[in-house]
């Protein structure tokens, strides 16, 4: 018999992960909610935050010097990607649609924190069910 400790025992690095922020508009108040956010979603995701690159510039590019950094970063060894508060975050539709291409393209996953489809869980937690069918009059 192995006596090697079981999987759930050894010590495991939580995932890496960087974060990305477009954040052209509102103070360092908005902008630490925007961190604490990406900050409170990998701490219960056990993922490992490892640094946030921010855009502040409101020119639109698809390679501004934060996003540079991002993919730079994605690229490093055992990153496991990145995580944006929402899609939004990425720029207008067409530049966000480059920016997820050049961030899968490194081999990363895209995490968004806030989808646009609602999920189970998220309609669970507002106390209603995600089958809710209208009945009768309304």
């Amino acid at each position: 018999m192995d006596d090697e400790l079981i999987t759930e025992r050894r010590p495991v690095a939580f995932p890496q992960v960087f974060g990305y922020l477009r954040h052209i508009t509102g103070g360092l108040a908005r902008h630490a909610a925007l961190v604490d956010c990406l900050s409170e979603y990998c701490r219960r995701h056990e993922l490992n935050l490892c640094g946030v690159f921010t855009d502040r510039d409101t020119t639109v590019a698809i390679r501004s010097p934060a996003f540079v950094g991002l993919v730079d970063a994605l690229e490093l060894p055992d990153t496991y990607g990145a995580v944006i508060p929402a899609l939004s975050h990425l720029g207008p539709k067409s530049l966000g649609t480059e920016r997820k291409r050049q961030i899968t393209a490194t081999g990363a996953r895209l995490i968004v924190v806030r989808s646009l489809k609602p999920t189970a869980e998220s309609a669970s937690s507002l106390g209603t069910s995600p089958n809710l069918q209208p009945q009768g009059d309304t």
